[in-house]
């Protein structure tokens, strides 16, 4: 003979078995793209997590990707480049203050690279595409050196582990690290045409 409470309690348990979804831990059909897309990037984290907005509308699109990843770069590059022009002069050394100077201007640089990128991602077309994708590589390289000679800059500083030349070098470095995916997915583009 059933109880109240003991079919309540079944009631419950058959709730929470049917409440657990077993494709929960599969990845959704935005995750899938997305993983996909960052397979080919060196950073595959960073790619992944910064490239799931564009998930939906990229698809399985190299144009797409590429241009998503270029735009990720340009507004972290952004707000690098912000916060290197906040940064008071007075908080670090003299040598400190010549790399940051540089970095400024490299960081610029980079930006301009990223620009011109975009602009041309935005225009693709079959009859330029080597030409295209030539000088894509070429200001995505850019980009990618401009941050690399930035933290050069403070290698060679005597005050390295001051934390405004640590939170420096990390922010540049992630803004490399974005650079670097953004090649990697204009590689896939190269590699697998329009």
């Amino acid at each position: 003979m059933k109880t109240p409470m003991s079919s309540s309690i079944t009631f419950a348990l058959v709730f929470f078995l049917l409440s657990l979804n077993p494709t929960s831990s599969l990845p959704s059909k935005r995750e899938s793209y997305v993983q996909n897309a960052c397979s080919v990037t060196r950073y595959q984290d960073l790619c992944a997590k910064t490239l799931l907005p564009f998930a939906s509308v990229a698809k399985n699109s190299p144009s797409k990707w590429a241009r998503a990843g270029v735009s990720v770069a340009i507004t972290d590059n952004k707000d690098v480049l912000r916060h290197l022009l906040k940064t008071r002069l007075s908080t670090i050394g003299k040598r400190d203050r010549i790399a940051l100077s540089d970095c400024r201007e490299l960081l610029q640089d980079s930006l301009d690279s990223l620009h011109k990128s975009l602009a041309v991602l935005r225009t693709l077309r079959a009859s330029e595409f080597q030409q295209q994708m030539s000088d894509l590589a070429t200001w995505l390289s850019s980009s990618l050196t401009d941050k690399d000679t930035c933290l050069d800059g403070f290698e060679k500083t005597s005050t390295r582990s001051s934390s405004t030349v640590r939170m420096i070098r990390k922010r540049v470095t992630t803004s490399m690290y974005l650079s670097s995916n953004s090649l990697a997915l204009l590689n896939k583009l190269a590699a697998n045409g329009l």
